[in-house]
């Protein structure tokens, strides 16, 4: 059976045909596609968000999928339709491109919330209804979505409800100088483009699903995890003495950084889940799901800051 640093390692080398530097970014992609979850890419144009995800998706060796979203996109543009056939007088499914093991939803805020709420059945269930009748979304299946922080002319803000299906909210930030300077050698010339083949494939990674589960997670460290979780809610709450949160983190949350953490510990070769795992994957998972009073914008208080604040004061179990 392959371990976690070996698949991790040639399917990085794999990407990293393509895309150079973002290892940070690469190795939480790899945790959601072995945590069976979700992740949503937020950074400025230019920064090899889309490349990246295509990357994976080649290097995965499953099929992948993009759809561009526009303010006049549809829902049927997304699931599918039903379409008539004359020749035998009904009506078939015809499935949309969201029907494939890696989705790629670029600029996923440009598109109004019918489209976007049309997302919700898929990233939960794993499946989509077309003309009252559910289908099944192949297997494994992923949402990877990218949104521009910036822009917001022609933008509509994701729901709550959509944004906590996401397993991740990672920030994509700017190469080093150094890796803009390797950008440059190796695809300044305009005819030299990046070739990449299959690493791994869809039935590697269900199966490797199964080493996940093995990773023991210890009492204390499944109460860590809940303590996390409840501060956050602790700090929305009214009785409060400043209220920087309107609301705190789902129960989505705890089976996040639960899933997310075996995943990693997996990924870095580990047998079992330890509060630093946890505190790595903490702010990726809790980012996106509490949200920030009037006040504290006007402080200039980030959800990062506060996800760092109940790190720092919520005691950490001995394993």
């Amino acid at each position: 059976m392959i371990t976690g640093p070996a698949w991790s390692e040639k399917l990085r080398n794999e990407i990293g045909k393509a895309v150079i530097g973002q290892d940070a970014i690469v190795e939480r992609l790899l945790v959601a596609l072995l945590a069976n979850g979700h992740v949503l890419l937020e950074g400025m144009p230019g920064l090899a968000k889309t490349l990246l995800v295509k990357s994976l998706g080649t290097a995965l060796g499953v099929q992948f999928e993009r759809i561009q979203f526009t303010p006049d996109l549809l829902p049927s543009d997304v699931v599918g339709t039903m379409i008539f056939q004359p020749k035998t007088g009904e009506f078939t499914a015809h499935r949309g491109p969201i029907f494939a093991n890696l989705v790629l939803a670029d600029e996923i805020n440009r598109a109004p919330a019918k489209v976007q709420s049309a997302l919700l059945e898929a990233m939960q269930e794993r499946q989509v209804t077309i003309g009252g009748q559910t289908h099944p979304l192949p297997k494994p299946f992923f949402v990877m979505a990218t949104q521009n922080p910036v822009e917001q002319e022609g933008t509509y803000p994701l729901p709550e409800a959509q944004t906590d299906r996401f397993l991740f909210k990672l920030i994509v930030d700017y190469p080093t100088a150094d890796e803009e300077a390797t950008m440059m050698q190796r695809w300044g010339q305009v005819t030299q483009q990046p070739v990449l083949a299959p690493a791994s494939s869809g039935e590697e990674l269900l199966g490797l699903r199964q080493e996940v589960d093995r990773i023991h997670v210890a009492p204390t460290v499944q109460g860590y995890i809940l303590s996390l979780v409840r501060a956050t809610r602790a700090l929305a709450d009214g009785a409060a003495k400043k209220r920087y949160l309107t609301f705190g983190a789902s129960p989505r949350a705890s089976l996040a950084l639960f899933q997310a953490g075996r995943a990693l510990a997996w990924l870095r070769g580990t047998d079992y889940l330890s509060p630093a795992l946890v505190q790595e994957v903490a702010v990726d998972v809790l980012r996106h799901r509490i949200g920030l009073t009037y006040e504290a914008e006007a402080e200039e208080v980030t959800t990062d800051k506060i996800v760092a604040q109940v790190l720092e004061q919520t005691p950490v179990p001995a394993k």
